[in-house]
Parts: structure tokens; C-alpha cells; sequence
């Protein structure tokens, strides 16, 4: 999928493709809506500035910040792809993985959950992954997103334990899905 092109799912009349300037704040405001809303995820005021400016991200080398956008034009979803593990910013050892991409801040608007958003947006970073001829695709996550792993895990992804890390006092979990 090149970076303009639009892609859609099945059971969802939400596009996907590269986030225009003019919906950064947008964006920022949907991913501090729903990671704050996560129950018992610990405030930590960084990490929310950084949501909030989301838009900064694109301004990384390998990078893109990607976003479903519904038929009425409402931003349903939003996620951080990185064709580059050395832009993707997290802690432990994934930014050091080779032949890899990864994404983060993956973040469906409650008004659109059920809907696929969330496959949508990993459907497309996967096909970003092959496009970009990696051999794997590294995401992390925490015991407050569990919902989102059994999807993952359905999708493929594998629990690996050799990308977790701590940030501060919040556990990170990683896992991986192999390409080739």
C-alpha cells in the first residue's frame, strides 16, 4: 500500500491512509480520549503532551502516523507506523531489531469500536511491513490494552518476551509477527 493510497475492510466503511497536518490536533485529542479512559493505565503526564502532539512523530525518519477515516469523514482510528525500527522510540531492545517495523499508539474512538478499526489499522501496517520487504513487525503493549492482544494474537502475533521492558513501574509487553 503506498503511503496515499486508500485501503478499506470488510465490515467497515473506514479508509485508511497517511494523516493530513490539518488532523494532528484531532488525532492527539482521540489518543488521549482513549488512553486515559483505560482503566487503571497510570497518568503520566509526558506520555499524554506526547499523544497530544502526535503529530511531532512524522517529523521522524520512517515514520508515519496513519488513520481510518470514515465515509462522513470522521477520524475513527489512528496508529504510528514506523518502516524502521531505529525511528520507533520505545524502550528495551526494539529499537536494535534488523529487518523490522513496528508500530505504536494504536487507538480506536469509542464511537467506532466493533466496528474493525482496530484490524484496519493492523492490516495496514502489516501490509506497510512487506512492502517495505521487513521480515518482522514488532508492536508493544500493557496489561491495560489486553483486549487488543487477543486480536493480535489472531493476526498472528506472538508473545516475546525478549522485547519487553519497564517504563517506570508499567510493565511492557512485546510481541511479534514474523513475515516471511
Amino acid at each position: 500500500m503506498t503511503k496515499d493510497r486508500l485501503k478499506k475492510v470488510q465490515n467497515t466503511s473506514s479508509f485508511v491512509r497517511n494523516a493530513r497536518s490539518q488532523e494532528f490536533r484531532a488525532i492527539g485529542r482521540l489518543m488521549v480520549d482513549v488512553y486515559s479512559r483505560l482503566e487503571g493505565f497510570p497518568q503520566q503526564p509526558e506520555y499524554f503532551a506526547m499523544l497530544e502532539n502526535i503529530g511531532e512523530v512524522t517529523k521522524k525518519l520512517h515514520t508515519e502516523l496513519i488513520v481510518a477515516v470514515s465515509a462522513e469523514g470522521n477520524i475513527d482510528g489512528a496508529v504510528v507506523y514506523f518502516s524502521d525500527m531505529s525511528s520507533y522510540g520505545s524502550g528495551g531492545s526494539a529499537t536494535a531489531e534488523k529487518n523490522a517495523s513496528g508500530f505504536r499508539l494504536l487507538a480506536v474512538a469509542p464511537e467506532a469500536r466493533g466496528k474493525g478499526i482496530g484490524r484496519l489499522l493492523t492490516d495496514a501496517c502489516i501490509s506497510k511491513a512487506r512492502e517495505d520487504k521487513n521480515e518482522q513487525l514488532i508492536i508493544h503493549s500493557t496489561e491495560f490494552m489486553k483486549v487488543a492482544w487477543e486480536m493480535y494474537e489472531r493476526m498472528g502475533f506472538r508473545r516475546s518476551e525478549d522485547l519487553d521492558f519497564m517504563q517506570g513501574e508499567l510493565p511492557v509487553f512485546g510481541f511479534r509477527l514474523l513475515l516471511q
